[in-house]
C-alpha cells in the first residue's frame, strides 16, 4: 500500500494506493489516528490510485471514521473508480459518507 497523508486546504488528505488489505490496512488506520491525536478533524481519503480494498481495509475506515465523527470532525471520500467503486457501493460506504469526484471537489466542499 502506498499511503501519503499531508495538510491541504485545511483538511488531512490521505492519498491511498495499491492495496489495503490485512496487512495494510493498521498503518492506514495508525497514520490517521496521530493525525487525529493532533487534533485534526476535516479529512479526505483519496483512494483514485487504490486498486484493491479487503475486508480488512474497510474495518480500518470505519474504526477512524468511528473517531473522527466523536471528534465532531468529517471524513469524506474522492477517486472512487472500479473495484473499490463497486466494494464501497455494496458496503453502503457510498451512503456513510460524503463522495466525491476529484480531490479539489472534495477539498471544495
Amino acid at each position: 500500500m502506498k499511503l501519503n497523508v499531508e495538510a491541504i486546504q485545511g483538511k488531512v488528505v490521505a492519498k491511498v494506493g495499491g492495496s489495503m488489505d490485512t496487512v495494510a490496512a493498521p498503518s492506514f488506520q495508525k497514520e490517521l489516528e496521530t493525525w487525529i491525536a493532533k487534533g485534526d478533524k476535516a479529512f479526505v481519503v483519496d483512494v483514485s490510485e487504490l486498486e484493491y480494498i479487503t475486508s480488512a481495509g474497510l474495518r480500518s475506515i470505519l474504526a477512524v471514521a468511528k473517531k473522527i465523527k466523536a471528534d465532531q470532525g468529517t471524513i469524506s471520500f474522492c477517486g472512487l473508480d472500479g473495484m473499490v467503486k463497486e466494494v464501497f457501493e455494496m458496503s453502503f460506504f457510498t451512503q456513510m459518507f460524503p463522495i466525491h469526484g476529484t480531490l479539489d471537489e472534495a477539498l471544495g466542499s
